[in-house]
């Protein structure tokens, strides 16, 4: 029986418990897990979105979770490249991708070399976006306040 290597990317940035559900959840569904760790360029160039913690500090925490057996920066924004160096048999991704254009061309390209995609609902109270968004009010306030 051959191993079975998932690959979970996300940018891991301001670490919380749907981090973790998802890095869980997939360990429970392979046998190596390799956590790909977007890189502060890539965020950058694909989401606009400048990170909170920097790149080796989020490759830290996310190397350090139990069920990541390694962590990895993703420098490209190709999947399909990160298979081609890593070659992982299953890749996790959140919910909000599937049924999605983009998701189903990554469904697609991964079907066409033997790659499982398989989605995890999101954790709907907890999310990176809406803790920057937290620390973004507070920062105007404390602003505000010295003003």
């Amino acid at each position: 029986m051959s191993q079975r290597i998932g690959y979970a990317a996300g940018a891991y940035d301001l670490f919380h418990v749907g981090h973790l559900n998802i890095l869980k959840r997939a360990k429970e569904q392979c046998d190596y897990l390799i956590a790909g760790v977007v890189s502060d360029e890539m965020l950058e160039q694909t989401k606009k979105l400048r990170p909170t913690v920097p790149l080796d500090e989020r490759l830290e925490i996310v190397r350090s979770i139990c069920y990541v057996d390694e962590a990895v920066a993703e420098t490209v924004p190709d999947k399909l490249e990160m298979w081609r160096r890593l070659q992982f048999t299953t890749f996790f991704k959140g919910d909000d991708w599937r049924g999605t254009e983009k998701g189903l061309n990554l469904e697609r390209e991964f079907a066409a070399v033997g790659v499982e995609v398989v989605y995890f609902p999101y954790t709907a109270n907890t999310s990176s976006t809406g803790l920057r968004h937290a620390l973004e009010l507070i920062e105007e306030m404390s602003a505000r306040a010295r003003a």
